[in-house]
C-alpha cells in the first residue's frame, strides 16, 4: 500500500499539541495545580535530555483526571486550528501520521480526519507514563518499518527538517510544512541543512 506520511505538531496543527494539552488541562482543572512544581522539574529535566521517562511524568495529572474526557474536550476547543491541508479531500492518498506526541492525544483527532494509520509515542492515558521509546528521529523509522512492513511512501510532509530527516528519506517526495502550506524540498537540501 502507498501512503503519505505527515508529522503532526506544527505540520497539521500549528503548535506542539502535548504542550498545549498540558496547559489546557491545568487551566481547566485548578484542583491539579498542586502538581505544577513537580511538573516544572520534570519538564526541565526532559528538556535537558534526562530521558523520555520525564516526558511522561509531565502528564502525571492524568492520575487524577479522566484522560479520555480531557482529550475529547481539548480537541473540541482546538480542532478549529487544524490546517486545511489535513482535510481528507486535500490529502488524496492514504495517510500515516507519525508523531512524537502521545498516541492517546493525537489518535482521536486523526481518526476524526479519516487518517488510516497513526504511529506515535505510546503512553498510558491513566498516568501519562511512556511505554517504550519516544517516537522521534530514528525511532519513527523503526516503528514505521515494524508496523507497516513493505509499505511505500509517496510524500513525507513535516515542518521539522532536523528531527524528521530520517522519515524524509523514506519518501519519493519531501515537502516542508510551514503555517499550513507545503513546499517541495529535496532530500539533498534537507541533508545539507543538517550539516
Amino acid at each position: 500500500m502507498e501512503y503519505d506520511i505527515y508529522d503532526f505538531d506544527k505540520t497539521v496543527y500549528p503548535y506542539d499539541s502535548e504542550t498545549v494539552f498540558l496547559f489546557y488541562s491545568m487551566l481547566t482543572h485548578p484542583a491539579l495545580w498542586f502538581l505544577i512544581p513537580y511538573q516544572t522539574i520534570c519538564i526541565t529535566l526532559y528538556a535537558l535530555g534526562a530521558g523520555d521517562k520525564f516526558k511522561g511524568k509531565c502528564f502525571v495529572f492524568l492520575r487524577f483526571a479522566n484522560g479520555e474526557k480531557l482529550v475529547e474536550k481539548f480537541w473540541k476547543s482546538q480542532s478549529k486550528n487544524i490546517y486545511p491541508i489535513f482535510e481528507k479531500g486535500n490529502r488524496g492518498f492514504p495517510t500515516l501520521v507519525c508523531s512524537a506526541s502521545p498516541e492517546y492525544l493525537i489518535k482521536p483527532i486523526c481518526e476524526k480526519y479519516g487518517v488510516e494509520k497513526v504511529i506515535a509515542t505510546k503512553a498510558d492515558i491513566r498516568n501519562g507514563k511512556i511505554i517504550g521509546k519516544n517516537c522521534i528521529r530514528e525511532e519513527k523509522v523503526r516503528r514505521i518499518k515494524e508496523e507497516l512492513p513493505g509499505a511505500v511512501f509517496r510524500r513525507v510532509i513535516s515542518d521539522d527538517l532536523k528531527n524528521d530527516v530520517h522519515i524524509f528519506r523514506l519518501g519519493k517526495e519531501c515537502r516542508k510544512a510551514e503555517k499550513g502550506k507545503t513546499t517541495k524540498i529535496s532530500i539533498e537540501e534537507i541533508e545539507a541543512k543538517n550539516g
